[in-house]
């Protein structure tokens, strides 16, 4: 399997992007890619610098010719999302990503393929090796942490580059040229809660929710898929208006930029009212199966009787816990009123675990204007806090204003449209690229983004498009024989 990926056109990419994918690389995780990747560096012989972060910085001189050209720094993040369907037999910990050719696409086996940011990784690790390509100086960087936090671009020191223009390969549409983003921040709430003895006249079931779509909770927040935590809340909502229910635990999403996927909570419902309830549910699957039919087609709802638990939640603190979810705002928030078709400001309601005493909900909200993004995460708190919660905010980073004006964006938007006979999207994203931040040590920076067709990402899903990297690949070459002369 991995050796046909290594066989695809570029090979040089592919092969990089193989070698990457067999190393662990979960964020927070990354000293095995970080000794990786300064390894690769030192073997080049090339200038390789690890910052007290983590991130890790390669220079490469300019080629022959190109020394009067402006300083091009080329980005990407090591980390990758770890995420596997629930029946994937997977240790992200030990083992290399088990990739798939599919047709035009590159694949994983039931888990996150790890091309956000890899191919990005690979490209640069590429240029890097590379005897023959043509380009200005180059300044490599590689961050840590970017899907949990982006620490390592927070952490990043503002005298390590030189660049004048920054090339971002961090954006998953090949038609699309990427000058701003939006701002995030984690908003969560957490408490205790006091147990009651688990009802003797009652029987136990896991209720789950799965099979949803998912994806970015950013890219893909305005797309109408369905949240596993509010779809499952709002069944036990509806199950305590008409039936003595009794909640022992809640568990449901996973990663705070992920749309949760699988949700299930431990639940007891009298005997006298089984049939009844079993009936109710599955009529509850009809109207899902329906609503859910075009953006999640794979949805499913399982009821499954299990041994009954040993507590459950005191029902005046259930009660209020289940409106303080319902309530909580979920998806998109604002669309933005000068960019048609952008985001502006959302929430996603990325994890709730309710569970032996203590709960939590983590929200992570996105903002391309900081004070609404600050709006709806008081909005957030104020909800968790008539739950009685303690709200903390953390990585909290901000927006990354665009510059049409920019000589590198007029630069690329021309030369795309001299290649490929068509304008590119020249645009926004409602995503938390690390420009933003970086942009802040480096104000008069030029900054881009764009990459090739990457689709599912932060999900089993994710695929990369074979040929879409070739067109990728080509782009960023020419770019690199253009870039201008240094002022």
């Amino acid at each position: 399997m991995k050796q046909s990926v290594r066989n695809l056109t570029p090979q040089a990419l592919w092969s990089n992007f193989a070698d990457l994918n067999a190393v662990p690389r979960a964020s927070k995780k990354e000293e095995r890619v970080i000794a990786f990747m300064e390894a690769f560096g030192n073997k080049l012989n090339l200038s390789t610098y690890v910052d007290e972060i983590g991130n890790v910085i390669i220079k490469k001189p300019a080629t022959i010719g190109m020394e009067n050209r402006q300083t091009v720094a080329l980005q990407s993040h090591l980390d990758m999302v770890h995420q596997k369907n629930a029946g994937t037999q997977f240790n992200f910990d030990t083992e290399g990503i088990k990739m798939l050719v599919e047709d035009d696409w590159v694949k994983a086996d039931g888990t996150t393929l790890g091309a956000d940011n890899g191919i990005g990784v690979a490209t640069i690790m590429a240029i890097l090796a590379s005897e023959d390509i043509v380009h200005p100086t180059i300044e490599a960087l590689f961050t840590i942490d970017e899907e949990t936090g982006l620490t390592g671009a927070m952490g990043f020191k503002g005298d390590l580059l030189d660049a004048d223009i920054m090339l971002n390969l961090d954006t998953e549409d090949d038609d699309e040229l990427t000058i701003g983003c939006a701002g995030g921040i984690d908003v969560t709430g957490k408490g205790t809660y006091k147990a009651s003895d688990c009802p003797s006249d009652s029987i136990a079931f896991k209720i789950q929710i799965k099979g949803l779509t998912g994806g970015h909770s950013g890219m893909d927040i305005h797309k109408g898929r369905g949240n596993a935590n509010k779809l499952l809340n709002r069944l036990l909502y509806d199950i305590n208006k008409s039936f003595t229910l009794n909640i022992s635990e809640f568990d449901g999403g996973g990663l705070r930029n992920a749309i949760p996927r699988e949700a299930y909570a431990i639940i007891t419902i009298q005997s006298k009212e089984i049939n009844e309830f079993k009936t109710f549910i599955k009529k509850q699957k009809v109207i899902l199966l329906n609503e859910y039919k075009i953006t999640d087609p794979d949805i499913e709802l399982t009821l499954t009787e299990v041994v009954n638990p040993s507590s459950v939640l005191e029902k005046s603190f259930q009660d209020r816990l289940i409106r303080t979810i319902y309530a909580c705002p979920n998806g998109v928030y604002r669309m933005s009123p000068n960019i048609e078709g952008l985001v502006q400001t959302s929430n996603n309601i990325a994890r709730v675990l309710v569970k032996e005493g203590q709960y939590a909900i983590k929200c992570l909200t996105r903002g391309s204007v900081d004070s609404e993004k600050t709006d709806m995460a008081m909005s957030i708190t104020s909800t968790f806090e008539l739950l009685g919660a303690t709200v903390s905010y953390t990585n909290d980073y901000p927006g990354w204003e665009p510059k049409p004006d920019a000589q590198i964006i007029q630069l690329m938007s021309q030369l795309y449209k001299e290649m490929f006979n068509a304008d590119p999207h020249v645009n926004a994203c409602h995503a938390g690229l690390e420009c933003g931040i970086l942009g802040t040590h480096y104000p008069d920076m030029q900054m881009i983004s764009f990459g090739p067709n990457i689709r599912g990402a932060h999900s089993p899903d994710e695929k990369v498009q074979i040929s879409s990297v070739q067109k990728f690949w080509n782009y960023l070459l020419e770019t690199l024989k253009r870039i201008p002369p240094k002022a």
